[in-house]
């Protein structure tokens, strides 16, 4: 009786350390299912004592706060957020300097950085697309470096005209090289995407409206349409490859089988008016003719810009032209009091010079006009105001 107790005991004894095992396994495997559901971004901040950091959502067209931290004497900081459906772009802010970095499933991304050099020093691990991100970014920032120091020259008149324009083409062609290695080496990585819609000096450089700059979209679309196709962004690359496509009148097309052909020719815009009430491009431009203007109303220019466009809306408003007018100023409310008066649809973006709405035009300078016609077809960009009327005109 004895030794069958001690032996029962014995049995038991494993059958609770086998249960306890099982139990360990299964909380484990819990904990790694919620764990799966979120990305971690740590690392030291030195010499930021004290400075507010910011996690921030960078969006199709707008960016989102989505956390803060200050930074405490040893510079340690930790932000887990839910893991984003499909693969998507964060960046952290430290007053005005900016690291971007992707997510793609539950990464931990662990960076090291200096205060002083927050923005191009940084070391950062657990991501090769990450590390991409930021030879994208040096590239970008050398870039801007060469066109600010070229823009002075020529402004001192130590430029001509045509070596200023080469050498500026140059610069950007050198930044094109470094990026397509990204995007057509990996076209179906965030780094990819990074670097198509890059700007320098506020440009946009691979041009939506070149033929050789629309591989480069059909590339990323399609690569997108094939590994993440319900994703926000592979709709809008593919809105975006089939604008190239019928603005450039191509006759060789864009390997893109889902796309809908009755998308209409331009991008979409969604933005706030003066009362804050979100307004749509496509609902104004619906059947209509319809000039988009990119401006800033503080700049000197604008009175006279406007008065050319309420000349042009006083002679055609009731044979249907519209006018969805995009502000980049930074001073909401003088926008709002000089916008509140004018007839026609006033919208503003709230990134203002940064805006994403504009780069994706390729607006190159202000003010900038585009012209739709009553079918969504974008078919011209007017570069002369003095010609406005004439362009305008043809799409009546």
């Amino acid at each position: 009786m004895t030794k069958r107790k001690r032996m029962n005991l014995s049995q038991l004894k494993k059958l609770s350390k086998m249960y306890a095992a099982a139990l360990s396994l299964l909380l484990a495997i819990c904990s790694g299912c919620q764990k799966e559901q979120t990305f971690t971004v740590k690392g030291i901040i030195s010499d930021a004592e004290g400075q507010v950091m910011y996690l921030e959502n960078v969006g199709i067209s707008s960016v989102e706060l989505l956390d803060s931290v200050t930074l405490p004497n040893n510079g340690k900081f930790e932000f887990t957020r839910p893991r984003p459906q499909y693969p998507d772009f964060y960046r952290l802010r430290l007053k005005n300097q900016l690291i971007n970095f992707a997510i793609d499933s539950t990464e931990t991304i662990t960076l090291d950085a200096d205060a002083s050099t927050f923005a191009t020093s940084y070391k950062i691990e657990g991501s090769e697309n990450c590390k991409a991100i930021k030879a994208i970014t040096l590239a970008q920032l050398d870039a801007n470096q060469v066109l600010s120091r070229l823009r002075k020259e020529y402004e001192a008149k130590q430029l001509a005209d045509t070596a200023y324009a080469r050498q500026t083409i140059e610069v950007a062609n050198a930044y094109k090289k470094e990026a397509l290695k990204y995007i057509y080496g990996a076209p179906m990585s965030t780094a990819a995407y990074f670097a198509l819609f890059q700007q320098i000096d506020g440009l946009l450089f691979f041009d939506l409206y070149d033929k050789v700059d629309s591989r480069a979209y059909g590339a990323v679309a399609t690569s997108f349409d094939t590994f993440y196709p319900e994703s926000p962004r592979a709709k809008h690359l593919h809105n975006l490859a089939l604008q190239s496509i019928k603005v450039i009148r191509s006759q060789r097309p864009i390997d893109l089988d889902k796309l809908d052909a009755k998308e209409v020719s331009y991008m979409d815009v969604e933005l706030p008016d003066v009362h804050g009430t979100p307004v749509k491009l496509s609902e104004i431009a619906q059947g209509h003719p319809t000039i988009v203007n990119f401006t800033a109303y503080q700049t000197e220019w604008s009175p006279s810009l406007n008065m050319e466009l309420g000349s042009l809306y006083t002679k055609y408003s009731q044979r249907g032209l519209r006018i969805y007018q995009i502000s980049l100023d930074a001073d909401l409310h003088f926008w709002q009091n000089a916008a509140s008066n004018l007839p026609w649809d006033c919208v503003r973006d709230p990134q203002t010079v940064y805006s994403e709405v504009a780069s994706l035009y390729n607006v190159k300078q202000l003010p900038a006009l585009f012209l739709l016609d009553k079918q969504g077809n974008l078919v011209k960009r007017v570069d002369d105001l003095l010609k406005l009327e004439e362009e305008t005109k043809k799409i009546l």
